[in-house]
């Protein structure tokens, strides 16, 4: 029987296919008919189109399927029609989670994220209890992963779905073709792009370790239970450094106040609206907020529970600026 993965084609959906794939798990996806399939060449998996906004397709694409991981999101700082965000994110997992459901799956993973939890005032690092409510949330990406994550848990305490919740934190290495956010600001540093840097921290992790750590929650993970699959906390400053000496170039030494970017945000969100560049703005106004909390979390209970263990962000970073340098493309 196949296991069912939507958001395959992308970052972290790709690594979980990979890594079902090498424990020789039948592995069939979800695409949508005009996505960016490059991540997919060369695998041995079925591929069934559909949409998560499509309940109907989303139960025919899950019959005959076991296990379900629900990894698809729009992970985005910014969009043109913000509502594109919450129809991916909340109405889409919904739909998931109940077409799996009616096709009879007996497992699911969640893919949440660090976005949705509480952080520390002092900076120390969160975890799973750390105290949270949606007013803490910045921006419509956090929004609109906080009211998912609210729906899955709804859906285990009222109609009993056997659903396991993971909050990665911040996935780098190899795949990450769009790229994300963060792959973005690697693939700039790696490039020498990187002038100056605002006074931020960031819970950096391999992306293949994520991927693992989903298929340990599917195996131990507690129903109902979430499991942050983190790595190494750093600055912003530290991370750059690295890159740098990763890509011999020379780290940035100027440090901007959240205050000071704030304005070339507002002006590089304007002219995303006027233009259609590949990327969209190059800083956002809810990327500088949230800048100015350091997103420090911690792994203890996936150590624990789920025998994670995430190899050290120095191999993560040199794989991703090795992928990004010698084998990303736009598309």
């Amino acid at each position: 029987m196949s296991t069912f993965v939507t958001g395959a084609t992308g970052f972290v959906g790709s690594a979980v296919v990979r890594h079902l794939l090498s424990e020789q798990i039948p592995v069939r996806v979800l695409v949508r008919p005009r996505s960016d399939r490059r991540n997919l060449e060369g695998l041995d998996i079925e591929v069934v189109e559909g949409d998560l906004r499509d309940r109907a397709s989303l139960e025919r694409a899950m019959k005959g399927c076991l296990a379900l991981f629900h990894v698809a999101a729009d992970y985005r700082l910014w969009a043109r029609d913000v509502q594109e965000i919450y129809r991916s994110n909340v109405e889409g997992t919904r739909n998931a989670m109940l077409a799996a459901a009616e096709a009879g799956v007996e497992r699911i993973v969640y893919t949440s994220s660090v976005a949705t939890l509480g952080l520390n005032p002092d900076g120390t690092p969160s975890d799973e209890d750390t105290r949270v409510s949606i007013q803490d949330m910045i921006g419509d990406y956090k929004r609109s992963k906080y009211l998912a994550e609210d729906e899955v848990r709804s859906l285990v305490r009222k109609d009993r779905l056997p659903i396991v919740i993971v909050n990665p934190s911040t996935p780098i290495g190899p795949h990450d073709i769009k790229p994300t956010p963060t792959g973005r600001l690697v693939l700039d540093a790696a490039r020498g792009r990187m002038p100056a840097y605002v006074d931020t921290g960031l819970n950096l992790v391999h992306v293949d370790d994520v991927a693992a750590g989903h298929v340990a929650a599917f195996r131990r993970g507690e129903i109902g239970g979430r499991y942050i699959l983190g790595g190494e906390n750093l600055w912003l400053k530290e991370i750059l450094e690295r890159i740098a000496v990763i890509s011999g170039r020379r780290p940035p030494r100027i440090r901007l106040s959240h205050s000071t970017v704030m304005p070339i945000a507002r002006l590089s969100e304007f002219m995303g609206r006027v233009t259609y560049g590949f990327w969209g703005p190059r800083a956002t106004v809810d990327g500088i907020r949230m800048a100015r909390k350091l997103m420090f979390f911690s792994s203890g209970k996936a150590m624990r529970d789920l025998n994670y263990h995430p190899r050290p962000v120095d191999e993560a970073l040199s794989d991703a600026v090795d992928w990004f340098l010698h084998h990303w493309k736009p598309r």
